[in-house]
C-alpha cells in the first residue's frame, strides 16, 4: 500500500500530514445554497431472484397495496412465519457492482447521448451515495468506498469495514428478528400484480429484488446508479418511475418528545437520503409495538422531510447533505485520475474525522470483474450469463 503522491526517496507522507488527501466532513463546511440536482430519470430495470440470479426485466416488481383505513390499524403481525418461512440473502457474499455492472453491458449501446456519456459519469450504487449523504451528521458508523477510473467512468463500490464485518458476524438475535420484521412488513403491503391483494403466508425471501437504474446529475457530476425498489403505485398521480415508486419503513412507535426528537434527527435523514436520491415521493412508515404488531400507518413525503427538524438547532440540512457529496465526487475524481480497473484508491471515513485515501493495486480490493473490462474493452455483444463470483 502507498499514499498517493508519494515517489521513490520522498519523506514518508506520515512526517508531511498537510500533504495527505484528505477532505474534511463538518457540516459548517457545506451549509451553503442547495446544488444543482437534475431529477433522476430512469433508464431501466432488472430483478433478483430467490437465488439472487439476476434477470434483465421487472419480474421481481412488487404492487403497493395497502390495508383499508381502520381506526384500529393494520394490526400487522411482523413476527409470523420467523424464522421457520426465511430465507435471508447470504450477507458473506459480497456482490460489489457486479449486477449493475451486468445492466450496464446489456445496455450501453442505448444509454441516451451513447457509450461516451459515460466517459465523465459517476457508477455506484444508491446505498453508497445515501452513506456519502448522510456522512456529516453519522455519529456511529464509518465507511470505506473503493474506487477505480475505466474507461473514463469513475466506479464506487463500498468495502465492508473491519467494524462492520465484526458487528455482522456477533449479530444478536433480536436484531437479526427486527431485520425480517422490514421485510415482513412488506410482504403484507406488497401485492405480486396490479390490484391484487397481499399475501403474508409465503416465505420471506431477501434475495429477491427489483431495481431501478437511473441517470443524474450533483452539480457538474454525471451520475448513473441503482437501487432497490419496494414497490410501484398504480394509482400514483404519475404513472411514469420513478415517482410511482413508494419506500417502505418500519420503526418502533414513538411517545415520549425525546423519542420523536431522535426519530426525526437520524432515523429520517436517512429515510430522505435514500428516497430523495432516485426521486422516490413517499415513505410509507409502519410503527410497531414492543409486541412485534404494527399499530399504525403513516406517510412521509420526501419533500417535507426536512420540516420536522427545520428548527432543531441538532437537525440535519438537505443543502449540508448533498454539498459534501457534490464535495466528495470532486475529491474523488481530482484524486483517481490514472485509468486503469486494476488501480484502486479506497477513501476511508471515521465519525469525527476527514475522509482520507490510499492507494492500492488488485487484490484485495480490485472490485471490476475480469468478465466487464474484456467485454468493455472489446465491445462483446453480450454479457455471460452468470458471472462468476471469484472475478
Amino acid at each position: 500500500m502507498k499514499s498517493r503522491g508519494t515517489k521513490k526517496g520522498d519523506e514518508p507522507l506520515s512526517k508531511r500530514p498537510h500533504l495527505e488527501p484528505s477532505l474534511p466532513t463538518d457540516p459548517a463546511l457545506y451549509s451553503g445554497p442547495f446544488p444543482f440536482y437534475r431529477l433522476p430519470s430512469q433508464l431501466g430495470c432488472f430483478s433478483l431472484d430467490e437465488q439472487r440470479q439476476y434477470h434483465g426485466d421487472a419480474r421481481a416488481l412488487r404492487y403497493y397495496s395497502p390495508p383499508p383505513t381502520s381506526s384500529q390499524g393494520p394490526n400487522f403481525d411482523l413476527r409470523d412465519g420467523y424464522p421457520d418461512r426465511y430465507q435471508p440473502r447470504d450477507e458473506t457474499v459480497q456482490e460489489k457492482l457486479d449486477h449493475l455492472l451486468h445492466w450496464l453491458m446489456e445496455h450501453r449501446g442505448q444509454l441516451e447521448g451513447g457509450p461516451g456519456w459515460l466517459a465523465g459519469a459517476t457508477v455506484t450504487w444508491r446505498g453508497h451515495l445515501t452513506k456519502l449523504l448522510t456522512t456529516p451528521y453519522e455519529r456511529q458508523e464509518g465507511w470505506q468506498l473503493a474506487a477505480s477510473r475505466f474507461q473514463g467512468t469513475l466506479y464506487l463500490s463500498e468495502v465492508e469495514t473491519p467494524a462492520a464485518r465484526a458487528q455482522r458476524l456477533s449479530r444478536p438475535p433480536h436484531l437479526r428478528e427486527l431485520m425480517y420484521m422490514g421485510y415482513k412488513f412488506e410482504q403484507y403491503m406488497c401485492a405480486d400484480k396490479p390490484g391484487g391483494s397481499p399475501d403474508p403466508s409465503g416465505e420471506v425471501n431477501t434475495n429477491v429484488a427489483f431495481c431501478s437504474v437511473l441517470r443524474s446529475r450533483l452539480g457538474n457530476h454525471p451520475l448513473l446508479f441503482s437501487g432497490e425498489v419496494d414497490c410501484t403505485d398504480s394509482k400514483a398521480p404519475s404513472p411514469e418511475p420513478p415517482t410511482c415508486y413508494v419506500e417502505l419503513k418500519t420503526s418502533k412507535e414513538m411517545h415520549s418528545l425525546g423519542q420523536k426528537r431522535s426519530f426525526y434527527r437520524y432515523k429520517l435523514l436517512k429515510w430522505w437520503a435514500q428516497s430523495f436520491l432516485p426521486g422516490v415521493p413517499n415513505v410509507v412508515a409502519g410503527f410497531r409495538n414492543p409486541e412485534g404488531f404494527i399499530s399504525s400507518l403513516k406517510t412521509f413525503p420526501t419533500m417535507k422531510m426536512f420540516e420536522y427538524v427545520r428548527n432543531d438547532r441538532e437537525g440535519w440540512n438537505p443543502s449540508v447533505c448533498m454539498n459534501f457529496c457534490a464535495a466528495f465526487l470532486t475529491f474523488a475524481h481530482n484524486t483517481v485520475v490514472q485509468d486503469d480497473p486494476r488501480l484502486v484508491y479506497l477513501f476511508s471515513w471515521e465519525p469525527g474525522g476527514p475522509v482520507t485515501v490510499s492507494e492500492h493495486r488488485d487484490a484485495p480490493y480490485a472490485f471490476l470483474p475480469t468478465w466487464y473490462v474484456d467485454a468493455m474493452s472489446q465491445d462483446l455483444p453480450s454479457p455471460p450469463k452468470t458471472p462468476s463470483p471469484k472475478d
